[in-house]
């Protein structure tokens, strides 16, 4: 894939999406420490934590990292984690997180999108993503609509910050050599 790439959401605003670099590190910071705490209790990773952050950074070969900015600003920060070997090593895990003021203008799709063609380039034969059903609606409905399906829901799986139990759901997706395969 060619970066950076010029991307316009429905609103009409350009992005650029590009890969993270070391010196993305503080920015990347406090694009998470400025997303609302809604929004981060149930990230798997604690993505306030400088080391979680530089070791995507400094780790391209197992989580590939894409940014979106909007005026020099990050506005959302996508990854595939993938792993060399052992039984998951033909699968990527994704997780992508927007703003809340750039949701729904489909700069997420925009980035799954280069995720999905960065694991079929990796040979990956299949993607994972894990929803909160009743916080990442949205999330879930790009995801259907680019072929990813149901594979389970866990009941009560995720406990939120108030203690309040919510139901996890698993999607996968099974990818193909090329788009012309679908």
């Amino acid at each position: 894939m060619r970066y950076p790439k010029e991307v316009v959401m429905k609103d009409g605003v350009e992005a650029v999406i590009r890969p993270v670099d070391a010196a993305d590190e503080v920015a990347l910071g406090k694009f998470y420490a400025n997303l609302p705490s809604d929004d981060r209790w149930f990230m798997r990773y604690d993505v306030t934590d400088a080391g979680i952050l530089r070791g995507w950074i400094d780790d391209p070969e197992h989580v590939f990292s894409i940014l979106a900015l909007v005026e020099g600003n990050i506005v959302a920060h996508a990854r595939l984690h993938m792993r060399e070997s052992g039984c998951y090593h033909h699968m990527g895990r994704l997780r992508i997180i927007v703003s809340p003021e750039y949701r729904s203008k489909r700069l997420g799709t925009w980035m799954l999108l280069d995720l999905i063609q960065l694991a079929m380039d990796k040979d990956l034969r299949e993607l994972r993503a894990d929803f909160v059903m009743d916080h990442e609606k949205t999330a879930i409905d790009t995801a259907l609509k680019l072929d990813f399906f149901k594979k389970a829901i866990l009941e009560d799986f995720v406990e939120g910050p108030d203690g309040t139990r919510h139901d996890l759901m698993i999607m996968t997706k099974r990818l193909h050599r090329n788009w012309g395969d679908f």
